[in-house]
């Protein structure tokens, strides 16, 4: 299958040399006006901005293997070829962080946040995490899929790429792995690429109220060698926080997990400055996610690191908190991710645009910053970069087109324009149930 995607206006996040942007690297965004892409087979090909020939509509250029750009000199025939009618081409985002199985719905802990409540008093009177669990238990595995896969359809319409979903709403062994087969089952039926993160221990289930440690028991016990055995997830997670789970608690998880090969993605330093990124840095996490309460101390630990900072400035919009530090990271060298943190909960959207856009008006984040890191850098904190985030030759084709626009600060700028108007996942348009 030969794709040619012609007329772009520009051709936005081109990357040919980096997994991963850090610092001051994060402000240099590659473009390339009145472009072409070629896409051969699912992934892309090559691209260019020299005319494509007018004689014969399904007319390819001949690529050059040893370089990205295409000579006209030669030509093969296109399977499809794609109008972008001037407008925007860019990678789909990769949204590294979301809890987007769930049951049901939250809105009444909207209603109490309104009211004054705080995330933690919620969870101290039973709601939260815990009031999820309850509804998942009840629900069968098939509920629970369909039910995602309205969520899967509202972010791909809306530009991502690429998914993390960790589970976390069973806090038994049966619903945990009830969970991870859903979330299989997403990967195995959608378009996406969908990486699957175990967090067992995310809170303490209600048959353990104040047996926290017997809890713990049961994770690395039990949870962690079966979810090792089935092989149901890429990554461990752990709720490293205030009135959760504690660095010695989590560094145990860590510890059982790698002996099956899973890497840790730890939430951190949301709710009060706890130890989390110290800990993720130490056992050597895939990324740490949250950082509401990041200290300078902890950027430092990041610096010299392969963690991610991963900042979830939606969740900080909803529930009405502080922003993580996302400039003074990148200020400070660091490779800063954004993701959603999709969850019934504290964030119930999957809206990577209005991240990135959040990001800017929040955190200070230049829009070519918060791009990068919603894409390559996303990508990066869910292993998965040297396939995803960029245009790159031999990267997968996923991308989106958008309607012609003055420039790329507009797409942060139009905070709430719907702007994603196709949608392209391995090289083939995203069309019908998805849209």
């Amino acid at each position: 299958m030969k794709l040619l995607v012609k007329n772009i206006g520009t051709l936005v996040g081109i990357d040919d040399t980096r997994l991963c942007r850090r610092g001051t690297e994060m402000a240099e965004i590659s473009c390339l006006s009145d472009a072409w892409l070629l896409v051969e087979d699912g992934l892309i090909r090559a691209y260019g901005n020299d005319e494509v020939p007018r004689n014969a509509k399904n007319t390819l250029p001949h690529s050059n293997p040893q370089t990205s750009q295409c000579s006209v000199s030669e030509s093969e025939e296109a399977d499809l070829v794609v109008d972008a009618r001037g407008g925007m081409v860019l990678p789909s985002f990769c949204d590294s962080h979301t809890h987007l199985v769930y049951a049901g719905s939250r809105e009444g802990e909207f209603v109490d946040k309104i009211r004054g409540l705080s995330y933690a008093e919620i969870a101290r009177r039973g709601g939260g995490i815990l009031h999820s669990a309850d509804r998942l238990h009840a629900a069968s595995e098939e509920m629970l899929y369909e039910e995602a896969m309205v969520r899967i359809r509202e972010i791909i319409r809306k530009g991502t790429g690429a998914v993390e979903i960790k589970s976390g709403y069973g806090l038994t062994v049966e619903d945990e792995l009830k969970m991870l087969r859903v979330i299989r089952r997403i990967r195995e039926t959608t378009p996406l690429r969908v990486v699957s993160t175990f967090l067992g221990a995310h809170a303490v289930g209600r048959a353990f109220t104040g047996r926290q440690q017997a809890y713990v028991d049961l994770v690395v016990n039990e949870m962690i060698p079966e979810v090792g055995r089935q092989q149901l997830a890429d990554y461990v997670d752990v709720f490293c926080d205030e009135g959760f789970f504690t660095p010695a608690e989590t560094a145990r998880i860590l510890e059982a997990a790698a002996k099956y090969g899973l890497r840790g993605k730890i939430h951190g330093q949301e709710l009060a400055d706890s130890g989390g990124v110290e800990v993720a840095v130490a056992h050597g996490a895939c990324s740490v996610d949250h950082l509401e309460s990041m200290t300078d101390r902890d950027i430092e630990l990041l610096r010299d690191s392969q963690t991610i900072p991963t900042a979830l400035p939606g969740t900080s919009f909803f529930l009405n908190m502080p922003f993580a530090p996302g400039r003074k990271m990148i200020d400070a060298g660091l490779p800063l991710a954004l993701a959603s943190d999709y969850n019934p909960g504290s964030t119930p959207s999957g809206d990577m645009k209005f991240v990135v856009s959040l990001a800017c008006i929040k955190m200070r984040l230049l829009p070519a910053e918060a791009l990068h890191a919603a894409t390559l850098n996303s990508a990066c904190a869910m292993g998965i970069s040297r396939d995803y985030g960029s245009i790159t030759v031999g990267k997968v084709a996923n991308f989106f087109i958008t309607p012609p626009l003055p420039s790329l600060a507009f797409i942060p700028y139009a905070y709430a324009s719907p702007l994603v108007s196709r949608v392209f996942l391995g090289g083939r348009e995203v069309e019908g149930a998805y849209l």
